[in-house]
This record gives structure tokens, C-alpha cells and sequence, in this order.
């Protein structure tokens, strides 16, 4: 089953040619889960052909505008194209008083209701779940409340392995095997266990992001072995200074993190405007975990 994050803006609050504000969208199997949606994201849908009916939750880091400013757009739109499922809003407090308020003076009555889960920014919690997903908050330290957002893929079955199907099976009995389930024994063939006829169980896959926040080691606690971190890493160590004054991150410290937990992969991102070119935080980071990478825009990574 697919399980591949495509980055769409990696941007910070200042506009930058060829760069966009932070937004993501995670593709599990057939579903879409939009984080964060900064100013345009749908018009990068569009570019890299994602497609808004698809969404099944938006999560929110935080109520700064590089992070949310599109997403009333967005849903107008999908307002526009008739949808008429439920759309999970996963955010901090304030998002579902924003986004109301708009709607109402607007007065765009959307084919669809909005359901809210409002994120404790300071714990560490479950905030969503659905067939395919756990997904949690993480406290980040940030000028506003602000949450990460871990997305845990639950556990799949096992996958049949034909050279071990035994001939003479009806499509119904293939069925259920390929369900989890053991066929009992009948008149035409003496029963089946599944793991018998199965490969092995395959590894869930976990995603965590990391929206604007402070270093903080003990995030590390929480994330513990991921297949891939996302991580702000907005100035170079230079400014480490101007990082904490303004409770962001440097490549460096984004590196450290990766490091102490013990990740597989580090995507960087949350560039500041003053960066022209991106790689000496590139190297930056790679001085101490080397096989960290930028998250550019249209950057597609599958676990």
C-alpha cells in the first residue's frame, strides 16, 4: 500500500520566488491528509495533480498565517467542486472560530460539514484515527500554541504468496485468506491456516512532523525510530541567537534531533527568505546526520 509524502511549500513567512509556505500532503493507499496549508496550496495541488476530494483530514501545526492562510480557499473549493463528505480539521485552538467566523461573513454555506478535533498543544495524545492511521500530537515550543503531528500506519496483513496457494481454491476462499482468515476444513480440501500461505507481516510505517519550534532534545523521546522526520530548520547555526529569539530551529539542530532519535531519513524545511541558495544548510545538517535532505517543492519520498 502506498505510503509517500509529497512536500508542496517549504517556505517561511516571507515570500520567496520558487518557494511556498509550508503545506504537505501524505498519500496512504487511496486517502489524502493535507499539513499545513499556507498561502496557495491549492494551486500546488493542482501543479503536482493532487486532488482536493481525495482529502480525508487537514491537520494544522499552528495559527500563524504561513501555515493556514489557504485553507479557506481550499475548502471553497472543494465547496465549489461538490464535495458533500465530512472533512476531519485537525488543528489548535482558534482554528474552528477562524474558519466559522469566514464562512460566515462570507456567507458561504459549505456542502459539507467541517469536523473539528481541537489539538492540546502541550501533550502528546491521539488526535485522529482512522482504518490506516493513528496519528498524535507533538508538543512544539513555538510563540503560538503549535503541535507536530505523528501519522503511524496501523498494522496490514500479511500478503498471500502464490507458490504456497494450494490448486483448486474458489475466489471466495482467496478472499478470505487474503483477509486473515483460516479456511476451515470441508469435503474438498483439509483447512488452511492463513500464516501458512502468507509472507511475512510487513513493517508500519510512521511519519513524524516537526512544524516551527525551539530545539528540543526531548521531542526525540517521542518519535524514537521513524522512517522519516521532517524537521523546520530555518536558519543556519550562525543565527542560532536569532533561532531561540524567535523560537525556531536551526539545519543543525534539526540534524541533532534526527540524530538522537535515531531516524532513517531527515527531510529539512521552514527556510528563511534570507537563504538565495539552500545548500550550506544542506550541509549543515549532513555534518551530523549525513543523509539528511531538502524538503524541496514537488519532492516526493514513498516509505
Amino acid at each position: 500500500m502506498t505510503f509517500e509524502l509529497k512536500i508542496l511549500g517549504s517556505a517561511s513567512a516571507t515570500p520567496v520566488l520558487a518557494r511556498h509556505p509550508t503545506a504537505q500532503m501524505l498519500t496512504v493507499g487511496a486517502s489524502n491528509y493535507l499539513i499545513d496549508c499556507g498561502e496557495g496550496t491549492q494551486w500546488r495541488m493542482l501543479e503536482y495533480r493532487v486532488r482536493p476530494h481525495h482529502l480525508r483530514a487537514i491537520f494544522i501545526s499552528h495559527l500563524h498565517g504561513d501555515h493556514y492562510f489557504g485553507l479557506f480557499g481550499l475548502l471553497g473549493t472543494m465547496h465549489l467542486q461538490g464535495r458533500t463528505q465530512p472533512l476531519h480539521i485537525i488543528g489548535p485552538p482558534g482554528l474552528d472560530e477562524v474558519l466559522l467566523t469566514q464562512a460566515r461573513v462570507s456567507d458561504m454555506k459549505l456542502g459539507f460539514t467541517m469536523d473539528f478535533t481541537i489539538v492540546d498543544t502541550e501533550v502528546h495524545a491521539v488526535v485522529y484515527e482512522d482504518e490506516q492511521l493513528t496519528v498524535t500530537s507533538l508538543p512544539m515550543r513555538h510563540r503560538v500554541p503549535c503541535a507536530g503531528y505523528l501519522f503511524a500506519e496501523k498494522p496490514r496483513r500479511a500478503n498471500l504468496l502464490k507458490e504456497k496457494l494450494p490448486d483448486g481454491l474458489s475466489p471466495q476462499q482467496l478472499a478470505r485468506l487474503a483477509q486473515g482468515e483460516d479456511l476451515e476444513p470441508d469435503e474438498q480440501q483439509p483447512g488452511l491456516r492463513h500464516a501458512d500461505v502468507a509472507g511475512p507481516l510487513p513493517t508500519p510505517r510512521r511519519y513524524a512532523f516537526f512544524s516551527d519550534t525551539l530545539y528540543t532534545p526531548a521531542l526525540a523521546d517521542l518519535i524514537r525510530g521513524v522512517d522519516l522526520l521532517y524537521h523546520e530548520a530555518t536558519f543556519l547555526e550562525e543565527l542560532r541567537d536569532r533561532a531561540a529569539q524567535t523560537h525556531h530551529s536551526t539545519a543543525r539542530q534539526a540534524a541533532q534531533i534526527a540524530q538522537a532519535a535515531d531516524v532513517k531519513h531527515l527531510l529539512l524545511g521552514h527556510f528563511s527568505s534570507r537563504y538565495k541558495s539552500l545548500e550550506p544548510l544542506l550541509l549543515e545538517a549532513q555534518a551530523v546526520f549525513p543523509t539528511a535532505e531538502l524538503a524541496a517543492e514537488g519532492l516526493a519520498v514513498k516509505l
